[in-house]
């Protein structure tokens, strides 16, 4: 899947869907924020119930080398080789919003592989990656004491697609102004959820349990409400067109004849994609 592989096709019509899909909870937040760290306690927490664990990394591929560190299977190392844990790390290969394009698909292939829960855990993002919310059915954003006053909190935009707040390394002295900000944010939030706020240390398993806790209300308020079957419909969605225009993109290759008349001012850049999609026979498309 994350090679663009001439098999993908036929490997997607063999993939049976589950009778019960796979829960898909996404972790996003800055870089340093303890994504990875939070993710290893949730696989354990979950471990501990007997339930399957799937773990989709996604770490930043440098846009020199093309090349990822890939650090989240070493800092997830104690729970690699525990039976019912799959542990992938993927470089992002230049996507910005904080996923690897292959993300979708490799989300419907665990699926299908029978795993219970995905967590997916997204680059070190920023105020408007937010493109885990379109991935996930829970979108849990984790944030750090010293993040910025309260005008800032409510600036950031990744915070808006988040169903759960982590205040990460609350044994920070002003962990408790940084949920009070968030706080003051999430009272604004609109629709039939509003986001809790839980303060973890992560590194010392502080605050997982009721992480956990809020985690399943929020399962329980998706298929309640059907936020669920909405959420995954768009999910679909999405997914079909990133793949369509991924196509079109190969079909529609701008040749260097018509890339020089817009470069020379000869022809506008509207008009030279008109001629390209009626080269293509998609004029009117």
């Amino acid at each position: 899947m994350e090679n663009g592989d001439s098999r993908v096709r036929s490997v997607e019509k063999d993939l049976k869907p589950p009778k019960t899909p796979a829960r898909v909870i996404g972790l996003t937040g800055a870089p340093g924020a303890g994504k990875s760290t939070v993710t290893g306690a949730l696989v354990a927490a979950f471990l501990a119930r007997g339930v399957t664990v799937a773990v989709l990394a996604v770490d930043p591929s440098s846009p020199f080398s093309g090349g990822a560190l890939l650090g989240d299977r070493i800092r997830m190392q104690g729970h690699a080789t525990e039976p019912g844990v799959f542990i992938r790390s993927m470089g992002s290969r230049g996507r910005l919003g904080g996923l690897s394009a292959a993300a979708p698909q490799a989300i419907r292939v665990l699926q299908a592989a029978g795993y219970q829960v995905i967590l997916v855990e997204t680059v070190g993002v920023g105020q408007a990656e937010v493109e885990i919310a379109s991935a996930a059915d829970t979108t849990v954003v984790l944030v750090v004491p010293g993040m910025g006053d309260s005008v800032q909190a409510a600036k950031a935009g990744v915070l808006e697609v988040a169903d759960v707040l982590v205040v990460n390394k609350a044994d920070r002295p002003d962990a408790r102004a940084a949920v009070r900000d968030l706080r003051a944010m999430a009272a604004l939030a609109r629709g039939g959820w509003q986001p809790p706020i839980v303060t973890t240390v992560a590194t010392a398993n502080e605050g997982i349990d009721d992480l956990v806790r809020q985690l399943d209300r929020h399962d329980a308020w998706l298929d309640e409400s059907g936020e669920r079957a909405r959420r995954r419909l768009a999910r679909a969605r999405g997914e079909v067109t990133a793949l369509a225009f991924g196509q079109l993109a190969g079909v529609l290759a701008v040749p260097d004849s018509l890339a020089a008349r817009v470069a020379d001012g000869e022809l506008g850049p509207h008009q030279a994609a008109s001629e390209l999609l009626a080269a293509a026979g998609l004029a009117g498309a």
